[in-house]
């Protein structure tokens, strides 16, 4: 396991996502209403599509080709037509810096 360094704490608006390619995966990188920052995979399970364009409200990110919902904290697939969880991945702030713990 490695830490990554993926953005800065001000590059992500709170209640937004920044998309974050590495190693030839994409992960989306979220900053919660509370002021902390968590990343998943970056594309729906449903159908592979980039969630960097989805709308996030509150602890959800919302797909944007068909609707499915995630909680961006635990990875649970809410809504229909997605089914399969997202993964997650740990996340740390050093400094002014969000880091993503990758496998």
């Amino acid at each position: 396991m490695a830490w990554i360094d993926a953005c800065g704490v001000d590059d992500i608006d709170a209640e937004d996502l920044i998309r974050f390619d590495h190693g030839g995966a994409t992960y989306a990188i979220y900053h919660a209403p509370d002021g902390t920052f968590h990343a998943t995979d970056g594309l729906c399970t449903h159908e592979q599509v980039h969630l960097c364009n989805g709308l996030v409200d509150g602890d959800t990110i919302e797909c944007p080709k068909h609707n499915g919902r995630f909680n961006y904290r635990t990875g649970a697939a809410l809504r229909a037509p997605v089914c399969i969880d997202l993964k997650r991945h740990p996340v740390r702030v050093v400094g002014d810096r969000v880091e993503i713990e990758l496998g």
